[in-house]
């Protein structure tokens, strides 16, 4: 068995989990989701748990046992709970603003960059460099983070850049006069 696959998911008061055929779909306060369940599995609700169980007993099954039932307990956390994901800007002039459902970036580049914000999360700037990322989807959270991060992540010999709130980058000594 897999070891996270045999745990059923607690679903709180607030939350209500429905399953038809192989889909999955989780509503509660903080929005509404759906997911296809993996090939090789079935999930049951009973009561306030949901319980996964799979098709056989080979590799593949008991992987996607594991996967499935950590989907569905991330989907259940987001739709009561949230998910949070906190970005800095350091460098000198690089800045963020929110533009209708757009988020436009300064990054020392000639030109500023655009990104539009998906349906679903909410995103905040505050004081110009610092950007909160809030929805109830994790996937969403960290994959509009990540690709936040990605125009300019930041570099060892300055530090400037766009991080993760906390991260620490490993800084370089430049090169010296002999």
């Amino acid at each position: 068995m897999s070891r996270i696959g045999k745990q059923p998911v607690a679903i709180p008061a607030k939350v209500k989990v429905a399953v038809t055929g192989n889909r999955i779909h989780v509503e509660g306060p903080k929005g509404k989701l759906e997911l296809k369940l993996p090939a090789l599995t079935a999930a049951t609700v009973d009561g306030s748990t949901v319980t996964v169980t799979r098709t056989g007993d080979y590799a593949e099954a008991r992987a996607m046992h594991g996967l499935a039932r950590a989907l569905i307990s991330n989907m259940v956390k987001g739709v009561s709970d949230g998910y949070q994901k906190k970005l800095e800007i350091q460098g000198v002039g690089f800045k963020a603003s929110i533009q209708g459902s757009i988020i436009n970036l300064s990054l020392g580049y000639s030109h500023p960059v655009n990104y539009p914000i998906p349906a679903g999360l909410k995103v905040v700037v505050e004081e110009n460099t610092k950007i909160t990322i809030d929805g109830a989807d994790k996937e969403l959270v960290g994959r509009v983070a990540a690709e936040i991060r990605s125009y300019y992540p930041p570099e060892p010999y300055k530090g400037k850049g766009v991080r993760y709130a906390g991260e620490h980058v490993v800084r370089k000594e430049g090169k010296t006069v002999q």
